[in-house]
């Protein structure tokens, strides 16, 4: 049992780094390594300089939909982990960790959400850009997607482990 309680301890510590940097990082939406855009800002290297020059990106409603989720999935995550250690500490012998895996399971809705609508809107998102066609998805993206079932497994982890001692 103390092995399954490290495993989804560290299983939470990684997923919720994932998220964070998924959500802070620039590199949702990449053209030939030269220019790159994520949920903050649209980014071009100047070769002269040898320097990233970033200005923010166009508020569009689908990006600030999926600025939101994924804040939301860090914050669902961030206070999951905080509820498990307090409860780690306080709860009587044989409970639950149900709000736990409930705050986890969350996390990786918002998160599916968030990169699904990145999916679906990506020419709405990015219309200032340059041509999509000539671009990919960035490490980000994926990122925020293998979270997801990250996510959720932590969270029915979470809901069938058992405190014990």
């Amino acid at each position: 049992m103390a092995y399954l309680l490290m495993f989804v301890t560290l299983l939470h510590l990684i997923t919720l780094a994932m998220l964070f940097i998924a959500t802070m990082e620039k590199s949702w939406w990449e053209w030939e390594g030269m220019e790159n855009s994520d949920l903050w800002y649209n980014c071009r290297f100047d070769n002269f300089t040898g320097t990233w020059l970033c200005a923010s990106s166009k508020e569009t409603e689908w990006l600030q939909a999926v600025q939101v989720l994924m804040v939301l999935s860090v914050v669902f995550s961030s206070v999951s982990f905080l509820v498990f250690l307090g409860q780690l500490f306080t709860m009587s012998k044989g409970g639950l960790f149900y709000f736990t895996g409930l705050c986890q399971v969350f996390a990786g809705l918002a998160a599916f959400s968030a990169a699904l609508i990145y999916t679906l809107h990506n020419r709405e998102i990015l219309q200032d850009s340059r041509e999509l066609t000539s671009g990919h998805f960035g490490y980000c993206f994926i990122l925020a997607w293998v979270c997801v079932p990250l996510l959720l497994c932590s969270g029915i982890i979470y809901v069938h482990l058992r405190k014990k001692e």
